[in-house]
């Protein structure tokens, strides 16, 4: 199993990168053999990978990686059913549009998504209730703007603490094989649930892991986000 790491350079400020550590890590105590590719913004992304990450950025790096990705290189991933998780800035990368510098700037439209500034600044833990996977999960949100959900753009799930996508009480983003969120985290490293739903997308059949110092710690966080 591939898994691209998009622009770690530009997409890591918030140690996102892990997430694809996190999947690695449980594919293979699941038996499946994996490969991370780190893919800077001065190359081309490569189609043939299973699970695309993108994390989260200041403006100047979110803008930067969006023109590089503007190509559609990720299209044709996703056209092949590929599994992408983008979070904060990633998630907003791949909306409509987006604001960074106080500009309006168009993104890659692989989610019906639109994203203007807030209110405020929403910082702090975040918990949201996800129906898709039905538990709660956690993680830490740190951004200025508000996502708004167009047609055929389901949430990832529902605010129990914190903002997400701003005022709307929902956060993130879920279309087919595409999961946009506001959680850092790592949010697979906080919610190793959420990286079996993406490991068993990706694979095609279900995959169990068997981690119980890692149910652990995501059930102490589930207790102590409140």
């Amino acid at each position: 199993m591939k898994i691209i790491r998009i622009h770690n350079e530009l997409l890591g400020t918030y140690g996102d990168r892990g997430n694809a550590d996190v999947l690695a890590y449980r594919a293979g105590l699941a038996g499946i053999s994996t490969r991370v590719i780190d893919v800077s913004y001065r190359d081309a992304i490569p189609h043939d990978g299973d699970i695309y990450l993108l994390g989260g950025a200041e403006d100047a790096a979110q803008i930067l990686s969006c023109n590089a990705l503007s190509g559609g290189s990720l299209h044709g991933a996703v056209e092949k059913g590929a599994v992408v998780l983008a979070i904060c800035a990633g998630f907003q990368i791949l909306g409509k549009s987006f604001y960074a510098n106080n500009n309006e700037v168009r993104g890659l439209g692989l989610l019906n998504v639109t994203t203007v500034p807030g209110t405020q600044r929403y910082v702090g833990d975040i918990k949201i209730h996800s129906d898709l996977l039905g538990i709660d999960l956690t993680g830490f949100e740190n951004h200025g703007g508000k996502t708004l959900l167009g047609a055929g753009a389901q949430s990832f799930g529902s605010v129990v603490v914190g903002h997400g996508n701003g005022e709307s009480g929902v956060d993130g983003a879920v279309s087919g094989n595409i999961f946009g969120t506001y959680l850092h985290g790592p949010v697979l490293a906080r919610n190793p649930e959420f990286a079996d739903l993406l490991l068993s997308r990706a694979h095609g059949s279900p995959v169990k892991v068997d981690d119980p110092l890692a149910d652990h710690y995501a059930a102490l966080r589930l207790r102590l986000v409140k």
